[in-house]
């Protein structure tokens, strides 16, 4: 991810692996990271069973929430493609109970129709 990127809040995939060695602690026994894909110092995670938003905080980033969503709690989700001069895509998400949707950025280099694959399998699943 290009430092341009970062500053405009975008997000790029990252290795699932590591991710999944720096969420050890947070993940069950049986629980995989699949996706992941990073937005600044935040993560998007898809693991096997759940999705988690992980929101660094603060100035050091060592205050972090983990926001985990179970694929079965997700109601809808919709993607916007990037246009020839929109430099974005988004992925809104749909969650039960709540009446506003959690919305991530996505660069245009970044394939927002394997981001949406991805997500589609798990809720339907």
């Amino acid at each position: 991810m290009g430092i341009f990127d970062g500053m405009m809040g975008n997000a790029s995939e990252v290795d699932a692996k590591d991710v999944e060695k720096e969420l050890t602690e947070l993940l069950s026994s049986t629980e995989r990271v699949e996706h992941a894909y990073k937005l600044i110092r935040d993560l998007m995670v898809f693991t096997n069973k759940r999705l988690v938003l992980v929101d660094k905080q603060g100035v050091t980033g060592k205050k972090t929430e983990y926001h985990s969503i179970p694929y079965k709690n997700i109601t809808h989700f919709s993607i916007e493609t990037a246009g020839t001069f929109d430099l974005e895509a988004e992925l809104k998400i749909w969650i039960s109970g709540a009446s506003a949707p959690v919305q991530k950025t996505f660069n245009k280099q970044l394939n927002i129709y394997k981001v949406q694959s991805v997500l589609a399998e798990y809720v339907t699943g």
